[in-house]
């Protein structure tokens, strides 16, 4: 057969094949979106079948929400390295009392340990060197080491009995972030973009500002795929924020390029991945013509949102001197302020340092000062503003420390150990219970004796707040139906308001 032949062959199977494809996908998308009540042509409709006009990134897969929300966005302050519970939260005087005695077995009961600790002969108990005192109207025990956000109890809710799987920190990060502890599944703030969008066209739905400790300012690193997409487009992964002349890699133009040059580039980009998209149907094609126009509209919306500089006085006090140093925790949590004023869906905070298997009682001080005014002023802050009612602010690590001592115990110092079976977070904002705690531990803080919450009953409860049942958000991969929660989690109804 000629060459000719072969190519006219070639063409009549693509056309048919194209045809049949599209022809069935097309009908049946229009059949689905009368069904459900969508519209191919309005933008203000929040179908799942959208116009491929419309200001991609707007819009959520839901058509709807679950049941009526509580909150329109989430602030997460993740404290990176695992807080120790003991130090901070949960006071325990029995283990000051019982210092340096051997743990009991039937209070381990076998529980599996690090590679850190397995070789121990003893596990000396040691208490908080810190002292605790009682605040707000139910008595909430809190350490000296944050006193701001002991003033601030009656407006948090405590959950102390917080418990998960992981026992190493990249499994145990990956598991809050994503849902599991195997790399490449969607984080949370993905699926959030995915099932209900944005409320801010010219910012991403989901951010993401790091910040490096100096409790331990070496300490476990982090890495991208944690906001990442997974399987889901890319224009669901999180936008870094960086401390440093050009916030957002790649977003400035190169010099010469003016407006109207950079915007007709764009519409012959546009076309061209118009064209390829009628070919393929691959609709990571349009993810891209979306992250092509977000990028341009960021152009003039991140330069805004990241200038803090006509901040009032009294902003910086109530967030601390370290609010005026771009990259610093109190800075980020100023600029999530801001984002959360722009209706960003999803801001992610993570602030590294709190792995201390050893110096524990020098380096946490100096972690709790980097953290404790700038968190209890950011919930301030969006309370005096009237933006709490509608965000959930969430503050804790990925595991907690172990209630003996890593290595040797000395009169003023001692490390704690990984502990992933029971720790604290706290959480506030809309639909919380403030001034609460929920959930306990034994005298020894090692055991959960009442109401245990795992990693996917929090995450099951963040997206109730939002609008969502956590079982009816998935999306096929690979012939199965993902969903963050894999296939557990219960919404603990208890500390809901």
């Amino acid at each position: 057969m000629s060459e000719k032949k072969i190519l006219e062959e070639r063409s009549l199977i693509l056309n048919r094949r194209n045809f049949l494809g599209k022809a069935a996908l097309g009908v049946g998308g229009t059949a689905l979106a009368s069904l459900m009540g969508c519209s191919f042509f309005n933008k203000s409709e929040a179908g799942i079948l959208t116009p491929a006009n419309s200001i991609s990134g707007s819009k959520g897969a839901l058509s709807s929400l679950h049941h009526p929300a509580k909150i329109k966005r989430v602030i997460y302050l993740f404290q990176s390295g695992g807080p120790s519970q003991l130090e901070l939260f949960d006071y325990k005087p029995l283990l000051n009392l019982r210092r340096g005695e051997d743990l009991p077995e039937s209070i381990r009961n076998g529980q599996r340990l690090t590679g850190m600790t397995s070789g121990q002969d003893k596990f000396p108990l040691v208490g908080s060197q810190f002292d605790f005192k009682q605040y707000g109207k139910n008595g909430t025990w809190i350490s000296d080491l944050l006193p701001y956000t002991a003033k601030m109890v009656d407006d948090l809710c405590f959950i102390k009995s917080m418990h998960t799987e992981a026992i190493n920190h990249d499994p145990a990060v990956t598991f809050f972030q994503t849902g599991s502890q195997q790399p490449g599944r969607p984080s949370i703030g993905s699926w959030l973009s995915y099932g209900i969008g944005s409320e801010n066209d010219n910012l991403p739905a989901f951010t993401v500002l790091l910040s490096r400790g100096s409790g331990r300012p070496q300490g476990q690193p982090l890495y991208t795929r944690l906001w990442g997409n997974g399987f889901l487009h890319s224009l669901h992964q999180g936008v870094q924020f960086r401390a440093a002349k050009d916030p957002v890699l790649y977003l400035n133009d190169p010099k010469g390029t003016t407006k109207d040059t950079k915007r007709a580039i764009l519409d012959k980009l546009a076309a061209l991945n118009e064209k390829q998209y009628e070919e393929f149907g691959d609709p990571e094609i349009q993810s891209r013509i979306s992250q092509y126009e977000m990028a341009y509209r960021m152009q003039t919306s991140v330069p805004d949102v990241m200038n803090i500089d006509d901040e009032p006085d009294y902003i910086y006090k109530m967030y601390g001197s370290d609010a005026k140093i771009p990259g610093t925790y109190a800075a980020n949590c100023l600029l999530a302020r801001k984002l959360a004023e722009k209706d960003v869906r999803f801001i992610q905070l993570y602030h590294m340092g709190w792995d201390q298997h050893d110096n524990l009682p020098g380096a946490i001080e100096k972690q709790a000062k980097d953290v404790d005014q700038a968190s209890a002023a950011l919930v301030a802050d969006l309370k005096q503003r009237g933006l709490l009612e509608d965000t959930l602010i969430v503050w804790g690590g990925e595991f907690g420390r172990t209630n003996y001592s890593q290595g040797i115990l000395t009169a003023d110092n001692y490390g704690r150990d990984h502990h992933p079976r029971s720790f604290t977070m706290w959480m506030a904002g809309g639909g919380i219970k403030p001034g609460i705690s929920y959930g306990e531990t034994d005298d020894f803080g090692y055991n959960i004796v009442k109401n245990p919450v795992h990693v996917h009953d929090f995450q099951a409860t963040m997206m109730h707040l939002l609008g969502i049942d956590h079982k009816k958000l998935t999306y096929k991969y690979q012939g199965r139906r993902f969903r963050l929660t894999d296939v557990e989690g219960h919404v603990i109804k208890d500390i809901l308001s």
